[in-house]
This record gives structure tokens, C-alpha cells and sequence, in this order.
């Protein structure tokens, strides 16, 4: 019993795999791809502790497929071409599925190595990530492979993978584990989808608990001490940073403070505070815009303060900066008006700066025709006198549209009005 709990009761069959249910389920496409004779080169993705070497376990099993497995971060190519050279070995005669847990650690030419074999299918890769495939995996390994994204196990999920390894626990030391205080489900709770660190946590509590009259009571406190913090997946440089920012501007662009708030609450507890800050700030402009000028001025004073208070408390002012945006009217006016700017000038859509608006403030500038018809703007009524101020190739070009909110409605009628004043 010196191996892992997770490895004593990994899941022998599909069935007894907790969670995946999208992809595993009845109807599920891995399912499916368990049920044929013949194995797709497939990649692995999502957050660990959720079941990906188990399921390549089970499906090379499944298929009769000699299994060999390598990791990532200390495989070199000379362990890629030890198993290219036993391809042509007996126990290779069904075929080989090779295992490559954390490919991302491997570099450009040792997953080169690969593509020969994987393509003339004399060897099966499933390959397991816990970052972005497609930002990480060879692109010629990748166009040759399926993805299938694992996701966090649900608490309930966990729970069942608890239970059937307690009662393996039961069985290995012949002491009942006795659950009186909701210690499984305080565990898979805690454990942020990660089966693995859920069932090291509970091997944990069952070895230091005291036995009396072969029972085997762990306590909250135990659970709490070995749980620590909820281990929700966050990474600063990975998925679960981005997906989390992503979801947090989201949900202020969607009015959804309580959500916003959610989190807000999860970038912090991580200890980011510059992450949220930054991002506050760009939304305050790209999605409440011209509806509130002023919100980014509260916004920006709101991260001053965060950042000069720190954790914990910078909790309190950005906070209000949430709510502030997602009750606050929305505009993305300003952000559409620049981005198609920007648009026609990576296009190379413009011409020469009319003459008219050419720099006059030097000798000779008359002389080359620069700035004489230019008329003063506050020379005329309302401040305001028609004249072409884009080049001549995009005269009549409309970046900018009035958005449906009460401050850029006035702006609009205040234009029309100033307008009005010179005809």
C-alpha cells in the first residue's frame, strides 16, 4: 500500500470515472470513440486531479494497446526514441498508445520527433496538457489530434470518487471510517475539482486519525488543516487567470454586479490585486464610454486607493468600483469610433492632411498654400463653422456614432443645435 490513494482506487472502467459526463456521458464523443477499434491520436486537456491519465489508461486497455507513458518535464528525446525502436517488438504487435502526460514541456523538435509514427499510426499519442493547446502544442501535432477538454469535477462528483475510496480504505486496514461531521463533503468541496488532492487529503485524516473499537474517526478540524484553502485553479499565466478577467468585465458589461463581484472575489483571494485594477480601468472606458464620462475618474480614484491600501482592504474601494460599473449606463461608442480608425489606418485608407489644416507657424508656409483657407472655429456663431477636417480619401468617413444614453443624446442634440446657429 506504499502507492497513493489516487492510484489504489484510480477507476478501472469509464463508468466508475467521476465527472466528464460531457464527454464520457451516454451520448458523450469520447464515449463513442472508447466504443470503435480504432484510437484517434487525441489531446487531453484541462486543470489535474480531473482523470485525463486515467481515461488514456482505460482506453488503451480497451484496445488492446500496449500503453507507454512519459512526462513532459522529464522525458528527453532519447526516452521519445527508446519506444520508437521497440515499435517492431512483440508486445507491440496490437499497436502502442503513448501517454505524453504534459506536453507542453516538451520543445518544438522533440515533438517533431513524434509525427512520422503518429501518422503512419504506429503509434497512438494521447497527449495531456494542462495549459491551452493551441497556444502551447505543435501545431503539426495538433492538426493530427482531437481535443477534448476535461473540466473541474463537481463536489458531487468528488464525493462518490470519496466514498468508494473509503470504503478501499475500510477494506486495506480493516477500521470503518466514520463521516458524522460531513468530513467527504467538506473535503470534495475543498478541493477545488481536483480529485487527486481530495483523495490525498482523506488518506491523510484516515492514517492520523486514532482508532477506537475499529473505528476510525477524522475529524472537521483534521479535514480543515489538510484541505487548507480552497484550491481553486488559478495560474497568472495561464487559462484560469484569463478566463477569470474575462467573466469579470463580462459581467459588469452585462449589469451583473453579484457576479462581478464573484469574481472580484476570486482574483483577489489569489492575492491579484493588479489584475482586477487594470482591468477596471479599461472597462470603465470601453464599456460604460461616453454614457459616464465621469465613472473613469471614480474608477481611477478607486485603484489609486486600492493600491495604496493593499490587501485586504483595497477589497472595500474596488468593490464600489464594480458596483459602480455594472449599475452604471453602458457605451461602447468610444472603443468602436477608435477601433475603426485604426482600421483604415493599418489599411493604409487615408490621404494627405488637407492644406487648410497643414502647420502655418513658419516663413514660406503661405507660400506653399498651407493653412490660408483654414476658417477659426470660435470665429463664427456657436463656435462652430463647417469645414473638411478628414483627408480628401476618407472626406465623409463616420467613425463615431451617438450612443442611446442620455449623455451622448445631449451631446448629439447639442450638435444639431451649434450646427443650426450657422445656417
Amino acid at each position: 500500500m506504499s502507492a497513493p490513494l489516487a492510484d489504489r482506487a484510480r477507476p478501472e472502467t469509464l463508468d466508475d470515472v467521476v465527472g466528464q459526463q460531457h464527454i464520457l456521458g451516454e451520448g458523450g464523443l469520447l464515449r463513442r470513440v472508447a466504443n470503435t477499434e480504432k484510437l484517434p491520436n487525441m489531446i487531453f486537456y484541462g486543470p489535474p486531479g480531473v482523470g485525463k491519465t486515467t481515461v488514456a489508461r482505460i482506453l488503451a486497455q480497451n484496445a488492446g494497446k500496449k500503453l507507454y507513458k512519459l512526462n513532459g518535464t522529464t522525458a528527453s528525446t532519447a526516452d521519445i526514441k527508446d519506444i520508437i525502436e521497440r515499435l517492431d517488438s512483440f508486445e507491440a504487435m496490437n499497436g502502442v498508445v503513448l501517454y505524453l502526460d504534459e506536453i507542453q514541456y516538451l520543445n518544438k523538435k522533440q515533438q517533431q520527433t513524434l509525427l512520422e509514427f503518429i501518422e503512419d499510426g504506429r503509434i497512438t499519442l494521447i497527449a495531456s496538457t494542462t495549459e491551452n493547446p493551441y497556444f502551447y502544442v505543435y501545431s503539426a501535432i495538433l492538426s493530427r489530434s482531437t481535443v477534448f477538454e476535461f473540466k473541474q469535477v463537481e463536489p458531487a462528483e468528488t464525493k462518490k470518487a470519496l466514498e468508494k475510496a473509503a470504503n478501499l480504505l475500510e477494506e486495506e486496514y480493516g477500521a470503518a471510517l466514520v463521516d458524522e461531521e460531513g468530513v467527504l463533503g467538506y473535503i470534495a468541496q475543498g478541493s477545488g475539482g481536483d480529485v487527486r488532492k481530495a483523495l490525498g487529503a482523506l488518506e491523510l485524516c484516515y492514517l492520523t486519525a486514532s482508532e477506537e473499537n475499529g473505528v476510525r474517526k477524522i475529524s472537521l478540524e483534521d479535514a480543515r488543516t489538510v484541505s487548507q484553502r480552497n484550491s481553486a485553479r488559478y495560474d497568472r499565466d495561464g487559462d484560469a487567470h484569463y478566463d477569470l478577467l474575462s467573466a469579470f468585465q463580462k459581467s459588469i458589461r452585462g449589469s451583473d454586479e453579484n457576479a462581478a463581484l464573484h469574481y472580484l472575489a476570486r482574483l483577489l483571494s489569489a492575492g491579484d490585486l493588479i489584475s482586477p485594477c487594470r482591468r477596471l480601468l479599461v472597462i470603465s472606458a470601453e464599456d460604460i464610454g461616453l454614457a459616464y464620462p465621469n465613472a473613469i475618474a471614480i474608477v481611477k480614484s478607486c485603484v489609486d486607493s486600492a493600491m495604496q491600501l493593499g490587501l485586504p482592504e483595497a477589497r472595500i474601494p474596488l468593490a464600489e468600483a464594480v458596483i459602480l460599473l455594472c449599475t452604471s449606463p453602458k457605451s461602447n461608442s468610444g472603443i468602436c469610433a477608435i477601433d475603426a480608425a485604426m482600421q483604415d489606418v493599418e489599411n493604409g485608407n487615408y490621404s494627405d492632411v488637407p492644406q487648410h489644416l497643414k502647420d502655418a507657424h513658419y516663413g514660406g508656409a503661405e507660400k506653399l498654400g498651407r493653412g490660408i483657407e483654414y476658417k477659426y472655429p470660435h470665429s463664427y456663431p456657436g463656435n462652430y463653422v463647417e469645414q473638411q477636417y478628414l483627408p480628401d480619401a476618407i472626406k465623409d468617413r463616420v467613425y463615431y456614432n451617438f450612443g442611446d444614453n442620455k449623455t451622448e443624446q445631449a451631446a448629439l442634440s447639442f450638435r444639431k443645435t451649434r450646427k443650426n446657429i450657422t445656417e
